[in-house]
This record gives C-alpha cells, structure tokens and sequence, in this order.
C-alpha cells in the first residue's frame, strides 16, 4: 500500500482527522483495506455506473460510463480467496451520472487509489493498522502444503492472514492393490499436487515451503519435487526442494494447520514472523489458563477490569484483541476497546490484534475474540458478571 498525494509526505501522527488518500499495490492490500474501512467512514474510487438515457422518440438506451463516486459506508465484503475488496454504501456527493442517496457499491482495485474519511477519526487502531498497511518491508509470504495420500491443501500463509489456494483431491489405490498401481498413483497425485502449487504461488521469489503430513507422504513430495527439478533442469523447482521443510502432522485437513505452526521446526525457521508471534502469545494463554492461577482471562467484562487496575501492564501483561472487534457498528463498542489498548500501551504492557483470518484469530474468536495475560494474578474477576447474570434471571423469574 502506497500513501499517495499531498499526506504522502507528511508523518502518520499528522494524519489527525484529515483524509488519506492509498493506492493498492498488491492482493495483500486488499486486506488492509477492509480492515481500515469502517461503518459509516466515508470513501471516493473509481467506478463504473450503468447509465439509462431516454431519447425524444421515448427509445431508451443504457451505457456504462466511468466516474469516480462518494459513498458514506454501510458494509464490506472481502473474498480472501481472489483478494478482491467491495465497498456498499449510499452516494453523498451527487454528479451527472447519480443521484443524493442512491445506493451503489465500489469495488477497489489493485493500482487505482481510493480516499479514505474516517467517521470518527483516526484512533490508535486505525493509525496502527494503516502504519502495517504502509510497510515496505514486508516479510515474504510462506507456501504451506498440507496432505495426506490423495488429499493436499495448498496455502499461503501471510503476516496477517492464511488463504487456501487450492485443494487437490487424486484416486490412490487401495494397499491391497499391486504396487506398482499404486506408486503410478502416488505419482499421479504427486505430478497434479506440484504442478498446482507452481501455478497457485509465485517461487520466483524464494520463500520457505512448509511440506506436512502424517507418515512419510511429505518427505516423498519432497523428494518428488527435487527429482522432477533435477530432471527438468529447473532451478526454481529444485531451490524449492531445498529450502522446504518436512513437519508431521496428525491429517493431511486443513485444521492440521494449527499444531503445524507449534512445530519446533516451524518455530525455529519463522521466528521473527508476525503469525508465528501470535501463535507463541496464544499457546502461551492456553497455558496459563490451564494453571488456573488467575493470570490468564479471556471475555470483554474481566479482561476490562484487569486492564483498568493495571493488571495488563509491564512485566509481562499482554493483551490480545481480535481485529473483528474493532468493525463494529456501534461506534461506543469500538471505542471501548480502543481504550483498553491505548490504557495497556500506556502502562507498558503489549498488544496484539490478531486477524480472524488467522489461526490464532479463529482460536481468539472462540473466546470471545479477547484476551489478556497478565503481570500479577487477579482472582474472581468474572464474578460482577455471574451476579448481573443472576440478578437479570431473578428479575425475569418476577416478570413470570
């Protein structure tokens, strides 16, 4: 993502309440796009409107005419899978084309720049979001093959996200078949599963290969792989062999992915990679949670506390929010999860988002999409809302 126009040269800290004006220079993009567009925020892109004109005689006739259109938000959709970015909302700034109040969705594209207004200006986690949209020192995406004998999962796995890009499915014949019928099968799913990781990611750029399976499958792709580039002379396909990295994994579904990422080879090799963070931070959670020794909290209303005594603080307080959070409709819910990361940072604690497209989001989510490790144990901080729940159920039994 490209800051572009006059803000370009300007330092984020100064963006203030002003617009932003960001061209998208790659699929990633899209993602940081959808993440910095809101419920009523307001945006201006190119688009492409169906124009119906009637002529004297009463004939009509319609055309497509290009335009650029400015819409107040009402809701987004992301396809991660083609990494494409539609904005609806209502026009509120009229030309010849359309009119106040008709409704109309953008759909931004890669290399054209769009405006952006925020609602309610530019918070801490809208400015810490478009800082990670601004990098330019991105880290390279890793290629992941999940698999099993006639199943792989081919994925690609970003800073801030995982996108399936394909699965292959191929026929292997049953143990009790000859063996050569079922290495001529192995080899067929071998052949289908490579050709189609070549064509679903770019290795031009070297970035590591995480290979998984249960038994011996992957360890046979690799080896498959460095063959098929030795005999083919190809240097891409044999760098490739090379830099994979053979884990174990309980299937060869997609879910495996998870205890995947915990592999001490997995961890070893991307460290310093921002998913691999988060899923040390959650493990991490999990296993203070398991301790049960009041360090470990997870849902808004304990968390919350916590953070206001200062329990999330330096020394090893933690909180961690699920970006889905910070999309809500409700511009009092936003903001009061905004305060709670803006009172861990001031008091010297750490704070991660972690994206729902990830698999540390998706565990997050299933807690309430908030959690918080923190620097001294706090007990019964769920009890006000055990008691509110009781006084809400006695309150409804009078009713009755």
């Amino acid at each position: 993502m490209q800051l572009v126009g006059s803000k370009a040269s300007q330092r984020l800290d100064e963006v203030g309440e002003d617009s932003v004006t960001l061209l998208p220079v790659e699929p990633e993009d899209m993602w940081h796009a959808n993440n910095l567009i809101g419920p009523e925020d307001v945006v201006r892109a190119h688009a492409i409107r169906k124009v119906t004109t009637e002529s004297k005689t009463g004939s009509t006739m319609s055309e497509r005419v290009h335009t650029n259109l400015t819409i107040r938000v009402t809701s987004t959709f992301f396809d991660p899978g083609a990494s494409q970015l539609h904005v609806s909302g209502t026009v509120i700034v009229e030309n010849n084309f359309v009119s106040l109040g008709q409704y109309h969705t953008l759909d931004l594209e890669l290399n054209r720049p769009f405006t952006l207004w925020k609602k309610y200006g530019w918070d801490s986690v809208a400015k810490e979001t478009l800082t990670d949209a601004l990098k330019q020192d991105k880290e390279g995406a890793v290629a992941a093959v999940v698999m099993q004998e006639g199943i792989a999962n081919i994925c690609l796995i970003t800073e801030y996200r995982t996108v399936l890009k394909q699965r292959v499915e191929s026929t292997i014949p049953k143990k009790r078949s000859s063996s050569n019928e079922q290495d001529s099968g192995m080899k067929k799913f071998f052949d289908k599963t490579l050709s189609t990781l070549i064509r679903s990611i770019d290795f031009s750029i070297p970035r590591p290969l995480l290979l998984a399976s249960p038994g011996f499958v992957a360890g046979d792709f690799k080896k498959y792989i460095s063959e098929e580039g030795t005999r083919r002379g190809d240097k891409t396909m044999m760098a490739m062999a090379k830099e994979a990295t053979v884990v174990h994994s309980s299937s060869g579904h997609l879910h495996s992915l998870n205890e995947i990422l915990k592999s001490s080879e997995v961890m070893a090799t991307m460290k310093d990679m921002k998913f691999s963070k988060e899923t040390r931070f959650m493990d991490d959670f999990f296993d203070k949670l398991k301790k049960d020794d009041g360090r470990a909290w997870y849902g808004t209303a304990p968390v919350e506390k916590a953070v206001l005594e200062g329990a999330v603080g330096r020394g090893g307080g933690v909180l961690l929010v699920n970006n889905s959070l910070f999309r809500s409709m409700d511009i009092r819910t936003r903001k009061r999860y905004v305060a709670m990361v803006d009172k861990v940072k001031a008091d010297g604690g750490e704070t991660r988002i972690l994206s729902s497209d990830h698999e540390s989001g998706q565990r997050l989510d299933a807690l309430g999409g908030i959690a918080a490790i923190l620097t001294y144990p706090m007990l019964e901080l769920d009890e006000d809302e055990d008691e509110a729940d009781a006084g809400q159920a006695e309150t409804e039994d009078m009713v009755i």
